[in-house]
């Protein structure tokens, strides 16, 4: 069993401390339902400081693995409370020793909170991802004479192909690659950053990934919003797939980073 050094004091992995979820508003009504965490059913509630409370639950001080079944509870509970309250979520797997150190993060950060409240009130994130299909991204590939010069003299060639014929080829399968990814990002992020409160570009995951982003959205903009990823799919969906998820409270709008020392 893990131990851990806390102001001169061991505590036993497994000992019972307060798991993190999210804080709100403390004059939120809120009914909160079990949650399954760490294999028991535990009843959330609340800690309040001022104008602000975190919604936790008891549960063991040990580290949380990424299990389907962990991820689920946390973010299920907190898609609850974002149904019924604006909400800043705690990223999965804080658990503090006691209630007396959530009051103290709450204290330590309770400026950033507040100014992060009006940034995502009435407002959601929703994600959109947009992959190319194997076919199109084949034939608009075959459309790039340079790249497919490229490619037949190194396969026409009697020699032996070199490590530096393939950096060639790499080199410029990545430029081709990189004008598609320029071609959406004005095709589609930008269509709609201008109608979101927020937007982000994130990295692209492999070649035929051709948008990854993510947006913050006033719920009075949702509806328009939807529209135009419509709008966006249908002019594109003989050509790329759209995965477009949410809402989600607004996790990659809002940088809070718990350390140790906000609670001590």
């Amino acid at each position: 069993m893990k131990s851990f050094i806390r102001k001169g004091r061991v505590i036993v992995s497994g000992d019972l401390g307060v798991y993190l979820f999210a804080v709100v508003k403390a004059d939120a009504e809120l009914q909160l339902d079990k949650v399954k965490l760490a294999g028991e059913h535990r009843k959330p509630y609340t800690i309040t400081y001022e104008d602000q409370a975190m919604v936790v639950a008891d549960a063991p001080v040990q580290i949380y693995e990424p299990s389907r079944e962990n991820l689920k509870a946390h973010q299920n509970m907190v898609a609850g409370l974002m149904n019924k309250t604006t909400v800043i979520p705690m990223s999965f797997g804080n658990v503090l020793q006691s209630k007396d150190d959530i009051q103290v993060l709450l204290k330590r950060l309770y400026s950033k909170f507040d100014d992060i409240f009006p940034r995502i009130e009435n407002k959601i994130e929703v994600g959109l991802k947009i992959i190319g299909k194997k076919e199109w991204m084949t034939n608009q590939a075959g459309k790039q004479k340079d790249l497919a010069k490229m490619k037949e003299s190194i396969q026409g060639s009697k020699k032996d192909i070199t490590y530096y014929d393939k950096i060639r080829v790499g080199e410029a399968a990545q430029k081709f690659v990189k004008g598609i990814h320029f071609e959406f990002e004005n095709e589609a992020f930008q269509p709609l950053a201008k109608i979101a409160d927020a937007a982000k570009s994130n990295e692209v995951i492999g070649e035929r990934m051709l948008l990854n982003a993510s947006f913050l959205v006033d719920r009075s903009e949702e509806e328009e919003f939807d529209k135009k990823v419509n709008e966006i799919h249908e002019e594109w969906k003989d050509r790329a797939d759209f995965k477009y998820s949410g809402p989600w409270p607004a996790y990659n709008f809002i940088d809070v980073k718990i350390k140790a020392d906000d609670a001590s």
